[in-house]
């Protein structure tokens, strides 16, 4: 009896053992099945969100030095037209769009190398704009490593030179053809300057074997290279090499990105000049020479939208995994993504007259409240299941 007994326990312990396998193997099934769909999900996301925007704002910025060269030589020529300097415009203008349609991924590279104040830190500093131009005509060369602030560099340094606002400020027109040669040396220098950090950022990502045998000539030129692979070590989670210890930590970035830049869109790049609290509040306006702020915070929350859907149809995305655990949240993102971009729109340019209108209003709250508090959810979904 005693024997039989004890081939009972046994056995009853044999099953209980099985069953608590079962349960952990359950467990490691569904983690498995996680890190595949964020695995499925992260793929495209570098590949076809973030490589093909950060190439696009290298080459415009590339072609936005060229023709910042251009206009320095024709200056000199006495030939200068205004025909070329809406070309540089219209040039900014294409790498501005990329940058804004990066902002969400603004982590990694953009802030470890400080490329983000690096190239779009405002409002200008005129002031001091106009203490170093002096100081070159005075024969003082331009040195950007030592000598300059973030507020004089980047993109909003070459908008003011390339454009300026008409008499009522509702209007904004190509530069006159006023030019000094310090202003166009100052200009050379800064888009020189803005054309090296956006190939920094393909590079850093995409990695020097990666990107065009001309741009590893111009980070070679500058001595810019970090060696990184940022998109690799996203793609390999959890491999050696990578920082990433699983693709949900990859997709948590991603969607931190995401909730940073909502944030900064809706509390500080509309939030700071609706609050008009100070004068330096009122004249903390992004773009405000091209009459691009609209069009930026647009932009913005395009980034958010295409690294939570993605870019592509057929592209597995986060939001693919989302709609699997909670279909109603997934529903929700999307919708104040939607309702965010038509907030944006409804304000009028020039932002600047327009910050403290009902249309702006409205908007803080879309994006800075709404939109920030539905991303955060879907944040916390990834660790709940």
């Amino acid at each position: 009896m005693k024997a039989k007994f004890l081939s009972m326990a046994a056995l009853v312990a044999l099953s209980l053992g099985v069953v608590s396998c079962s349960d952990n193997n359950d467990d490691l099934e569904v983690k498995s099945a996680k890190e595949s769909a964020l695995e499925a999900a992260i793929d495209p996301y570098v590949d076809n969100t973030v490589l093909p925007v950060y190439a696009e704002m290298a080459d415009k910025a590339i072609l936005l030095s060229d023709l910042c060269e251009t206009m320095q030589t024709k200056h000199a020529a006495g030939t200068l037209t205004s025909a070329d300097v809406k070309a540089a415009g219209e040039a900014w203008k294409a790498s501005r769009k990329a940058w804004e349609r990066s902002e969400a991924f603004l982590f990694g590279p953009a802030a470890q190398h400080n490329i983000d104040p690096h190239i779009d830190s405002w409002p200008l500093d005129k002031a001091a704009m106009d203490d170093l131009l002096t100081d070159i005509r005075n024969g003082k060369k331009l040195d950007i490593a030592n000598n300059f602030n973030y507020g004089l560099l980047g993109f909003h340094s070459v908008e003011y030179l390339l454009f300026e606002l008409d008499a009522s400020e509702q209007n904004s027109l190509v530069h006159s053809l006023n030019y000094t040669a310090e202003e166009l040396t100052y200009l050379v220098t800064v888009a020189n300057d803005l054309r090296d950090q956006c190939v920094l950022l393909e590079a850093c990502w995409a990695g020097m074997d990666n990107i065009s045998e001309a741009k590893r000539k111009i980070l070679e030129d500058a001595e810019l290279d970090y060696g990184e692979e940022y998109g690799w070590e996203m793609k390999n989670a959890g491999k050696a090499g990578s920082r990433f210890k699983s693709y949900q930590d990859a997709a948590e970035e991603v969607l931190q990105g995401c909730i940073d830049i909502a944030d900064e869109v809706g509390n500080v790049k509309i939030g700071r000049p609706n609050s008009a609290s100070s004068e330096e509040d009122k004249n903390y306006i992004e773009s405000p020479y091209s009459l691009n702020s609209i069009e930026d915070f647009e932009d913005n929350i395009i980034s958010i939208e295409n690294s939570y859907i993605g870019t592509r149809s057929g592209d597995k995305s986060i939001s693919d995994y989302v709609k699997s655990k909670d279909a109603e949240l997934d529903k929700r993102l999307r919708q104040a993504i939607t309702d965010s971009r038509a907030a944006i729109r409804a304000i009028p340019e020039p932002f600047a007259k327009n910050a403290t209108c009902d249309a702006a209003d409205k908007a803080v709250k879309m994006v800075g409240t709404d939109l920030v508090d539905v991303l955060t959810e879907v944040y916390n979904l990834l660790g709940k299941y």
